[in-house]
């Protein structure tokens, strides 16, 4: 597979403060000057994560996927090219914004800036987190998921899994449509959800620690910034709650995501809804939510629980090819 995972992503807001004090003190994240219009988020060994840009108007994103080398991104570009897609191979000062060697920009069928890089680079300093926490999980995972809305999925479908070569992980069609999708062993660095508007929706981070997700939480709730509550998925077995942004989308903080095998995992559909249990979703109409919370009594009901696996002393949970339930109760 060409694309690695996501490697970064920016957003246009001049809410600057906003995000800083949002970034460090809730999520965890560096906050990184780069002058009077933009800043950068470090998360892990890389110089910059995320990116906000007073620049660009509000709503304004791009999110860069990464590939190997310079090789591969020629081959994606003449991918591309040869679907109709048109491409611009971007100036080395851009290149130097996003702190990548190589850069090249597309659009996706709902009109999202895709980038697509090689060679990102390695701070020398280590990564200071903005409040004391034990780190988020990047490395070959990317930098975790984003998820957009988009007026039809078949279309937008259709462009990241037969040209950019995304795997369909799973969907779901109750109380709401959306469709999952890997390009490495994280659950999903992608997902789409049809509300009929092109949108940003939501973006993930990973903690390695439920501890640092559950003291988020306690910020968000003081700081009334929770748009969904804390819960677990039922596809990714994500714990997570969902915070708002500065921005007109959530930052979901996670803990415990799904790993598979992209070269052999089967996708399927999900009937027992987005989350086994927890997840309160605000934005959801009153009818989506009580359909929603009637799927969440039905999996308590009926006992449902995700299934974890013991590597090296601690708690993983299991990949596998099947749906999370069948057949699996959770061991200790």
């Amino acid at each position: 597979m060409a694309i690695l995972g996501l490697g970064y992503a920016g957003f246009g807001s001049d809410a600057l403060d906003d995000w800083r004090r949002f970034g460090t003190g809730l999520v965890g994240l560096q906050a990184v000057e780069r002058g009077n219009s933009l800043l950068a988020f470090r998360m892990d060994d890389r110089k910059q994560r995320i990116v906000i840009d007073r620049a660009q108007g509000e709503g304004t994103r791009f999110f860069g996927w990464e590939v190997a080398d310079s090789a591969a991104l020629d081959a994606l570009a003449a991918r591309l090219e040869r679907a109709g897609v048109a491409v611009t191979s971007e100036p080395l000062a851009l290149a130097d914004s996003r702190r990548v060697r190589g850069l090249i920009s597309f659009r996706d069928p709902a009109g999202n800036r895709l980038e697509a890089f090689h060679g990102a680079e390695i701070d020398d300093t280590p990564f200071r987190p903005g409040r004391s926490i034990s780190g988020f999980r990047t490395g070959p995972l990317g930098l975790g998921h984003a998820v957009l809305t988009v007026e039809h999925i078949a279309p937008v479908m259709s462009f990241y899994v037969d040209v950019l070569g995304f795997g369909l992980s799973d969907y779901i069609e109750k109380p709401f449509r959306a469709y999952f999708f890997h390009v490495n062993a994280r659950h999903h660095s992608l997902a789409l959800i049809e509300t009929g508007t092109n949108g940003m929706h939501h973006l993930m981070v990973e903690l390695f620690s439920l501890d640092d997700v559950g003291q988020a939480y306690d910020v968000a709730q003081q700081e009334d910034r929770v748009n969904v509550t804390l819960g677990r998925h039922t596809n990714d077995l994500m714990t997570s709650f969902y915070a708002k942004s500065p921005s007109a989308f959530m930052v979901e903080c996670g803990w415990g995501g799904r790993e598979i095998d992209p070269v052999n995992w089967t996708p399927f559909e999900m009937h027992d809804g987005p989350s086994l249990w927890g997840h309160e979703r605000v934005w959801l109409s009153p009818e989506d939510r009580a359909v929603a919370r009637e799927m969440r009594m039905r999996a308590a009901a009926e006992g449902k629980r995700a299934p974890v696996q013991v590597m090296e002393g601690n708690f993983r949970l299991m990949s596998g090819t099947c749906p999370w339930w069948d057949g699996v109760k959770a061991e200790s």
